[in-house]
């Protein structure tokens, strides 16, 4: 498999900036490394073009007739390697060399059929109804249940792109939508590797939720969560203006049943579902969480944490470079290749031809330290390799919906 062409620019309109893109294109489909004939396109735009969605469509569609398929969505800000693009007009196309029997894209006008891929990339509305159980019922329609991707961030219009030249009938409604989810869904034949990275680091110990109450804990461990909550965050309700703003600082973890989420380095594990805390109720002394609560989980509360971020995906980078090459790098090298602004893969081990990074709206440059950084350590893990994607209002992997978390997933060949 040879690398993915992509293209990024950013220009107040948006014709430009798909000239500057489609120029990146063709010039690199004239390479011997890169692919020269992919048909599938994925396109990410930031939300000061969503209303032009369909022109931009059409447009890229009539300067690029050979790529057939086309999925993507919008968001306040879009990823590529090395750099972001947060609250500005801006464009970034990958073009991925996977063959059209192993893959198949996928909306409300064309549903995927159950049990036909491995894996799935996921683009969804936040504002659809009974989401959480629509992308659980997603993920049971893929072989391995696994789906990565995210949920549209916009300031306009949440728009999705999916078309494909097989399916008449989103070549009858335009390719964009918006509600529901779409996407592409890859065979087992698409070599895939993806990680989920954690942004919040714990702050008090986890406890087994004892009592329950739909969206209310009422009690950790045996304990009134309320009393749990003020104890560990040293505040007491008498004192609201002092009180309120920890509150509002604070999220809480969640695990399943007989799962610890906190790994023995005190950071979140992967499966841990962040989620915020909305309300108090001192009559019950119970805690209000943003999630549909059951006996037995597992609660930790915590914070966004720029130290523990960066260095969990540190960690996701390491833990895909030695899937890679097993014999090679330790996390410590990783943190080492800042020496090497444009590290690459040895060429006895598998090689990443296209990468898809999915972030929280929460996340980005600023929350790593300055602009871009969050994407630099991407690149000074994985090399120079084509990677897009987008900033987030929740991310999927697997059957969940995540937040404050990055899903960071690379297409190999040996």
């Amino acid at each position: 498999m040879k690398l993915f062409p992509y293209g990024h620019a950013t220009h107040p309109q948006w014709r430009m900036a798909a000239g500057l893109v489609l120029a990146q294109l063709r010039a690199q489909m004239t390479l011997p490394d890169y692919a020269a004939e992919p048909r599938l396109a994925l396109v990410y735009i930031t939300d000061h073009y969503a209303h032009e969605a369909q022109a931009l469509l059409d447009h890229l569609r009539q300067e690029l007739p050979e790529v057939t398929d086309w999925t993507g969505t919008v968001g306040v800000g879009i990823a590529v390697n090395n750099a972001e693009y947060f609250d500005e007009p801006a464009l970034a196309v990958m073009l991925c060399n996977v063959p059209p029997a192993h893959y198949r894209v996928f909306s409300g006008v064309s549903p995927l059929p159950a049990h036909w891929a491995d894996a799935a990339l996921v683009h969804a509305d936040p504002a659809t109804p009974d989401l959480a159980e629509l992308i659980d019922e997603m993920a049971a329609r893929t072989r391995q249940g696994y789906l990565f991707g995210g949920l549209t961030s916009s300031r306009t219009r949440s728009v999705q792109f999916a078309i494909s030249a097989d399916q008449p009938q989103s070549l009858v409604a335009g390719g964009v939508f918006e509600g529901g989810l779409s996407g592409v869904a890859f065979s087992s034949q698409v070599n895939l590797l993806s990680r989920v990275t954690q942004g919040c680091q714990p702050i008090a110990p986890e406890r087994e939720i004892t009592e329950v109450d739909q969206h209310l804990v009422l009690k950790l461990n045996g304990e009134a969560a309320l009393d749990v909550l003020l104890d560990e965050l040293n505040i007491n309700l008498s004192e609201p203006q002092k009180a309120i703003p920890v509150v509002r600082s604070t999220l809480v973890g969640l695990s399943p049943s007989g799962q610890s989420g906190v790994g023995r380095t005190g950071n979140l594990g992967n499966d841990v579902l962040v989620r915020h805390i909305v309300g108090l109720d001192p009559t019950r002394q119970g805690v209000a969480v943003a999630e549909h609560l059951e006996l037995g989980m597992r609660l930790t509360f915590c914070r966004r944490d720029v130290h523990a971020a960066r260095a969990d995906l540190v960690r996701v980078c390491a833990e895909i470079r030695e899937e890679l090459e097993p014999e090679m790098l330790s996390i410590q090298a990783i943190s080492a290749l800042s020496d090497d602004p444009v590290p690459t893969l040895p060429q006895g081990g598998q090689r990443i031809a296209g990468a898809v990074y999915v972030s929280c709206t929460g996340r980005g440059g600023l929350h790593f330290g300055g602009p871009s950084a969050e994407l630099q350590i991407i690149r000074h893990a994985l090399g120079d390799v084509p990677l897009v994607g987008f900033f987030a209002a929740g991310e999927i992997a697997r059957n969940h919906l995540y937040g404050y978390t990055g899903v960071l997933t690379v297409f190999t060949a040996d």
